[in-house]
Parts: structure tokens; sequence; C-alpha cells
């Protein structure tokens, strides 16, 4: 089955029913169409529960036991230009200040990171950058020291290249390959609440877009040089 993102209508392929017996009780068969067997737990899997879809929507708190939960991978996509709660930090405004960030690796979620890496699960993030880069996603380079510290893996992507990959302006975590999290913000980059996809249909979608981040992406320390040597 697969989704037609501008029209929204579901396409089926498969194996077409041939027997005649059955093909003549179709009552509703038009000139040209022909039938198509689907299995049924494909549609009660992947088929959508509603018309038109309720979001489920959570709050900060049980977002972030979401990452203690998780058992194999976390991964994000980064695409904002800011985001309001790094700039409440005191790293922050030591970056502000051209000073090394003292990063904290003692906080909860730091703690439940390093022991998820440390346990063999994967962690990674692909954060998308303008050019030129805003002071934002400067500091979010500059927190890669953080997150590499903490086992994580930390890939660049031009917005440019973004957009013409076609890749979702949305902020997302996708767990395990079965659970998505997409991230909603005000119009002050202040983060709200989060959405939880778990519909497989959807959720592929989303795995989709990580390969397609992963493989164009670029690992940090490179990424990094280019962009010193191009200044």
């Amino acid at each position: 089955m697969h989704e037609d993102l501008d029209s929204g209508e579901i396409i089926v392929h498969g194996t077409p029913l041939t027997d005649p017996d059955d093909v003549a009780q179709l009552r509703h068969l038009s000139p040209g169409e022909v039938a198509i067997v689907v299995p049924r737990e494909l549609l009660v899997d992947f088929g959508p529960k509603e018309a038109i879809r309720v979001p489920r929507i959570i709050d900060l708190d049980a977002f972030g036991k979401l990452f203690e939960n998780f058992e194999h991978t976390a991964w994000r996509l980064e695409t904002r230009r800011r985001y309001a709660s790094d700039e409440a930090t005191d790293t922050y405004a030591q970056f502000l200040r051209g000073e090394s960030p003292s990063w904290d690796m003692g906080t909860a979620w730091s703690t439940a990171i390093r022991e998820k890496t440390a346990g063999g699960a994967t962690v990674g993030r692909v954060r998308v950058v303008d050019s030129p880069a805003t002071f934002g996603q400067r500091y979010l380079m500059a927190h890669t020291e953080k997150n590499a510290a903490l086992g994580e893996s930390i890939r660049n992507l031009w917005r440019d290249d973004a957009e013409r990959l076609r890749l979702p302006a949305e902020d997302f975590w996708i767990f395990d390959s079965r659970l998505v999290a997409v991230l909603n913000f005000d119009d002050g980059d202040n983060l709200l609440d989060v959405e939880l996809i778990t519909e497989p249909a959807e959720v592929n979608r989303y795995a989709q877009v990580r390969d397609a981040a992963w493989h164009y992406a670029v690992p940090y320390e490179t990424f990094v040089a280019r962009l010193a040597a191009a200044e």
C-alpha cells in the first residue's frame, strides 16, 4: 500500500484475483478495473483507524519517559533555526560570551542517554543548518561535544539539501523504528507538546525520511571543518 502525498489517495498493488467464479461474484467491477487480493492483516495493521486522523498528544513529562523506555534506537531530525529552551541555559550564555560551555553531564536526560548507549543502543541526530548558520545552530554545533560524550552520533545537513530531498520541516524523534514523536512548537520557538504516531504506515514514512537524511548528511567533524574553511 502507498499513499499519494499530494492527493491523499491510497494506492494498492498486489496479486490480481483471477478465479472466474470469484470474479463473477464482484458486483461493482467497472470496465478497466481489476480486483486485487489484499491480506486482511495489511488493512488491520496499516490502514488508518479514522478517515480524519485524530492526533495523540502527550505532555513533556511523558515525552521524557520515552528516552528511558526505548530499547534499540533513538533518532532525531532537527530543523529549526532556534530553540527557546536553549537560550534559557547557562551554557548558551557562556557560548554567547565566546566561552567554552561547561556541560552538565549529570542531568537525568544525560544519564539516561549515556546508559542506553553504553548498553549498545544507538542514538543519533541530523541537524539542518542554514547558510549562514544561525546563532542557535552554531550553539548546537558546540553542543555536539556533549552529545558525542554521551555516545550520540551527530550529522549535519544544509537546508538547501534538505529541501532538495523534500525532507519535512518537522522536528521529530523516532524510537525503535516503531514510534514517532513529533515536537510541536509555538511561534516563539517554545516546545509545547508532542504528538505520538504509532500507525505503521506513518512510522515507515518517517523512517524513510530518517534514512534519506542520514545518508546525505555529513558527519559533524567533516561539516565543521568545511564550514571553517569556507569562512
